[in-house]
């Protein structure tokens, strides 16, 4: 399988040498980088070189590397079904730079991109509904990005008694709990709930 993905890269890469930067074949999966200003270009060269055939868009998603220029991977995931073969596609961008939407190449790439911008921020040029999609009405920030805060946040509902919208600060469904990750048979260093019964059974 390995031998058909690395054939598969080097062919992209000598078809699209302006616009793919390189490929790489690792854990049984083909990931091709490329120009941003180009994603158009490969993407529409993906779906319809007979070599190719990647019909179907998977996925689009991002990546934040927080301490790099161009913080941003925008990563795309396609199957072929012909070639029985998937192929994750990756771009990079900053926080101003826009993306250009694929949506003329793969129309299902509407939610997904409204998707990756409501939770990173990287806007879509063409793309013609870029909203929000998850968050709240009003919701300020970028969830997904690493140095969103955990706290300070407020969310948005409606209240059946009140007929109206009213905005809270975020609740956490439960306590923060810590894990040790120690085995069973090392034990915890604190004490659980319960354990000073079976202690005073030994004893008795």
């Amino acid at each position: 399988m390995d031998e058909t993905l690395d054939t598969l890269g080097k062919t992209i890469t000598g078809a699209l040498a302006a616009s793919v930067t390189g490929y790489a074949v690792a854990f049984g999966e083909l990931t091709v980088t490329a120009q941003a200003a180009d994603i158009v270009a490969v993407m529409k060269f993906l779906r319809d070189d007979g070599r190719c055939q990647f019909w179907n868009l998977i996925d689009i998603t991002a990546v934040d590397w927080p301490s790099r220029e161009r913080r941003f991977d925008v990563v795309y995931h396609l199957l072929s079904p012909k070639q029985n073969a998937r192929i994750r596609v990756k771009i990079e961008t900053d926080e101003t730079t826009p993306v250009v939407s694929i949506i003329e190449v793969f129309a299902g790439a509407d939610w997904f991109e409204r998707e990756t911008y409501d939770l990173y921020g990287i806007v879509f040029t063409g793309h013609p509904d870029m909203r929000r999609i998850l968050t709240d009405y009003g919701f300020e920030g970028y969830p997904l990005r690493k140095d969103f805060p955990l706290t300070g946040f407020v969310e948005v509902r409606y209240d059946d008694e009140l007929k109206r919208v009213v905005y809270e600060p975020v609740r956490l469904a439960q306590e923060f709990r810590t894990f040790d990750f120690l085995s069973p048979w090392e034990g915890t260093d604190y004490v659980l709930p319960g354990d000073e019964k079976a202690k005073k059974g030994q004893g008795s």
